[in-house]
Order: structure tokens, then sequence, then C-alpha cells
């Protein structure tokens, strides 16, 4: 068992709300760690959407969803979070009074006095191809993500896809596998431009292979892969020797393990009051998509409203003998202090 990370609060998810919960916990003293499934900091906004322009965030009549994902990065940067990407937190239990011990799936373990969960509509899971028998394989050959490059060096690996995951891991892995195949239905592709040309270049130097088709069965025994049944655009199906495949068909959102957390839920959502956006279980909290309430609206902003509520019952989880004073920004010197601008 590794050591555990302390903190004051664990924040589920770095999207817009969950960054915006370090600022608002920041101006009250209390550090704060991130977990999130994604590799990327952002969430949907990074990962789904990210030129796509946002017109409802107040005094921004218009932000890319990365501008504001880097607008909130650098207003955060006082308070000096850390993020701990590529990771699901799969267990959270109390083990103190307030103290809750949260492990992921990369088995790290964190204790903090405070949960906040702000993952948007639920974790993001990978969407699995529709090839029969696929679960026998998964977690043994099959992974939709690369925790580590190197447990794919020397092998033949198989890349299934045509979007910038696909592109980016197809160029990664490219030199530590024995041979790399990418597998795509057709000949256009959805990833940067500048990837593909890459990647086409790798090709042309037989360096990887580019077959266009798409995966029909898969071969093996015992969870270990041997090989890959293609079905090409001609209708012929070829047999392609791999002993890993990382197929990247996107993503789509579940409530994932939160179900097992013991708290109360309500069609897939977290119920919460809203005078502190805490749920059922004290000292969790759920704020942004994620959550419901009576007149909940799913916007950025009303995540951002929630996060500065649930902010100051954090503190007295954090701090239970101090006593909070409310202060502004615009006039309080000790929160300028914190921010760097006095």
């Amino acid at each position: 068992m590794s050591e555990p990370i302390k903190t004051d609060v664990l924040i589920i998810g770095a999207g817009p709300v969950g960054l915006f919960a370090v600022f608002e916990l920041g101006l009250l003293d209390m550090k704060t760690h991130l977990v999130d499934i994604l590799d990327k900091i952002g969430g949907q906004c990074a990962e789904l959407y990210p030129e796509k322009p946002i017109y409802d965030i107040p005094a921004l009549p218009k932000v890319s969803a990365q501008g504001l994902v880097d607008a909130l990065m650098e207003q955060i940067k006082p308070f000096g979070p850390t993020f701990h990407l590529n990771e699901m937190v799969t267990a959270v239990e109390r083990i103190g009074d307030p103290l809750f011990r949260i492990t992921t799936d990369a088995g790290k373990i964190f204790e903090a006095k405070v949960v906040v969960i702000g993952a948007g509509g639920g974790s993001f899971q990978p969407k699995r191809p529709p090839i029969p028998g696929i679960e026998a394989y998964e977690a043994q050959s099959v992974h939709y993500a690369v925790r580590k490059m190197d447990q794919f060096k020397g092998k033949k690996l198989l890349v299934v896809g045509g979007g910038d995951s696909a592109l980016d891991w197809t160029l990664n892995l490219a030199p530590l596998a024995s041979h790399l195949t990418l597998v795509h239905r057709r000949a256009e592709f959805r990833a940067a431009p500048d990837s593909v040309n890459k990647m086409m270049k790798l090709v042309e130097e037989k360096k990887i292979a580019l077959v266009l088709g798409q995966v029909s069965g898969l071969e093996g025994a015992g969870g270990k892969l041997s090989a890959a049944v293609v079905k090409g655009n001609d209708g012929a199906a070829v047999n392609i020797a791999c002993d890993a495949m990382l197929p990247f068909f996107g993503l789509t959102m579940k409530l994932g393990p939160v179900a097992n957390w013991g708290i109360k839920l309500q069609d897939e959502l977290i119920p919460v009051d809203t005078e502190k956006f805490e749920t059922s279980v004290p000292g969790i909290f759920a704020i942004g998509d994620i959550n419901t309430y009576p007149g909940k609206l799913k916007l950025i902003l009303s995540g951002f409203h929630e996060a500065a509520l649930m902010a100051q019952k954090a503190h007295r989880y954090v701090y239970p003998d101090k006593k909070l004073t409310f202060q502004y920004t615009t006039s309080s010197t000790s929160l300028q202090k914190k921010l760097g601008v006095n």
C-alpha cells in the first residue's frame, strides 16, 4: 500500500467547476488535490469541444472552451493545486470525523477532510468497440488507455481509430513497439493534420502499417491476444498478428464508481441541498452537472455559484475551531495578498 497523500480537500473532476472550486477553497486557506480520469485538465471542455465558443460566462461575451480552461488555470495559480490525471477514483471511505480515505485505480491513496465531486455527468469511460468476445481480452491484451508506455515495449501493437488519441499514441508508441499497425475504417482522419502527416510519413517509410477496415474478431487464448481479424473495405478479411490492441472509439459518460460510495442517488445524479451543496454523506459535496436539486440548471456558471457556497461549509470541516469572516476580494488586503495582487 502506498503512503497516503494528505490534503484538506480532494476534488474529483478537473473541469471548469472543479477548477473554480480550487479558487474558492484557496481563498479560505484550504489546500487541494484534483483527480481526473482524462489525461488533460479541463473536463468535457478540453476533451470534447476545446474550440467550441461559450457565450454565457459572465463578463466574457465569447470564449472558447479551452480558453475558459486556460483562464481558470491562470486564476488558480496562486493556490498551487496538484493534479493527478489519467486516474479514476474507485473508492471513498470515511475513516474519521471528518476524514476520508480515497483510492484511485492507479493505486494512489489520499486522506482528506473534505471530498468534492465535480465530475460533470460522471466518469468519462472509453467506448467499447462492437467486437465479439472483446471482454475476455480487456485489461490483459486490450487497453483503452495508456498508463505506462513501457508496457508496450517490444510488442506487436494494433491501434484502432482515426481521432487524435489514436494518432497521438501511434506516433508515441511506434518507436517502442516491435511492429505497429493502425486500423481505421476510412482514409480520412479526424486528428490534427500535423499528426496525420507524421503518421503517413511513417507508413511511407514502412515503420508502421496502415490498414483501412474494421476489426471484426479477435484470436487468442486465456485473455492473451495473438491476432485480430480485420475486414477490409473491399470485403476481404485479413488476420493481423498482435499481442496488444488499443481501441480509441471515443468516450461516453457514466456515473461509474460513485454509485458505490454510499451516497444517495436520484436518476443517476446526486441530490444536494442548495445551502451548501452537500450530499447525503456529511463532508462529501457535489457541484456542477453531477448534482440535482429543485430548479437546477446545467450551466457552468451555476457550478461556479455552487463551488462558492460549498467552500463556506467545507471550511467548517477543515478548520472547526476557526471563525470564518466573509470578505470581498475587491477590498480585503488579506485575500489580495493570497492572490499576489497586494
